[in-house]
């Protein structure tokens, strides 16, 4: 069965952010998390630091319907840069108010440009930035 992911990209703190999502969405990796030392040598690369070694290299977590988050460090010295906050948005669709209100709670603690979930014409809508730069929407559509 075909099934959305939405993949992550940090500087040097997936394992971080994974952890603590971990705990708002109460589930557990989809399978171990692979470090980039676990991966072989690449051909023609330099070696890795042993900073870089032990950076995500991917790691996947279950959240809601279906859906997993995954994620992975960018590297500097491979010349990854990463714009924080503005490069996507993960929209979550639970099923009732307080589900949204529990999840917005844990997320938009120690984020920024946070909007609480509220009535709107469509449904209950709320955003967030997390303190990691991920943007977040809570979306409880209302029932016809």
């Amino acid at each position: 069965m075909a099934k959305t992911n939405i993949y992550l990209n940090f500087m040097g703190n997936t394992e971080e952010a994974f952890n603590f999502y971990k705990t708002v969405f109460n589930t557990e990796f989809a399978a171990p998390i692979m470090y980039l030392k676990d991966a072989p040598p690449h051909p023609g690369m330099p070696p890795l630091s042993e900073e870089e070694r032990n950076k995500v290299m991917h790691v996947s977590l279950p959240i809601l319907g279906g859906v997993n988050i995954m994620g992975t460090d960018m590297l500097e010295s491979m010349g990854h840069k990463l714009k924080v906050g503005n490069n996507f948005t993960i929209q979550l669709e639970p099923d009732t108010k307080e589900e949204a209100d529990k999840l917005y709670n844990a997320l938009s603690q120690g984020g920024s440009e946070n909007v609480a979930p509220h009535d709107e014409f469509w449904g209950y809508w709320g955003v967030c930035l997390d303190k990691f730069g991920i943007r977040w929407m809570f979306n409880v559509m209302k029932q016809i």
